[in-house]
């Protein structure tokens, strides 16, 4: 069963980050874009006071998918695990944070704007 939640965390998370970086893009899904990024910056900042700040219930719960397979020394962030992975080399933990913080604002600062224009323009 864990090797199944490993991949469907992978994809599921892998997803979402997707999502939330570009779904204000398409008319159709900028509303859902609009609640998804909410909710992941709401996690980051409401939850991340209890838990700490950039907490994320899918990278938990994928750490703990990952011990129960056997991997130690998981960081923090999720993003720096797969970019770690990816280029083969540790990413600077605060650079990766800096830089998902400045995204994921950014896309939620795009998301408010692009959903008033389009409410907006709703009636024109």
């Amino acid at each position: 069963m864990y090797p199944f939640l490993d991949v469907f965390f992978i994809v599921f998370h892998f997803s979402l980050i997707a999502f939330n970086l570009t779904g204000w893009v398409w008319s159709k899904t900028r509303k859902l874009h609009l609640y998804a990024i909410s909710a992941t910056i709401l996690s980051w900042v409401g939850l991340g006071a209890i838990y700490g700040l950039g907490y994320c219930p899918c990278t938990d719960w994928h750490w703990q998918v990952k011990r129960k397979l056997g991997e130690t020394d998981l960081p923090a962030s999720y993003v720096k695990y797969y970019l770690d992975a990816v280029f083969g080399f540790s990413w600077n933990p605060v650079v990766v944070d800096l830089l998902v913080a400045l995204l994921g604002i950014g896309a939620l600062l795009i998301s408010a704007w692009m959903n008033y224009r389009d409410w907006k323009n709703r009636g024109k």
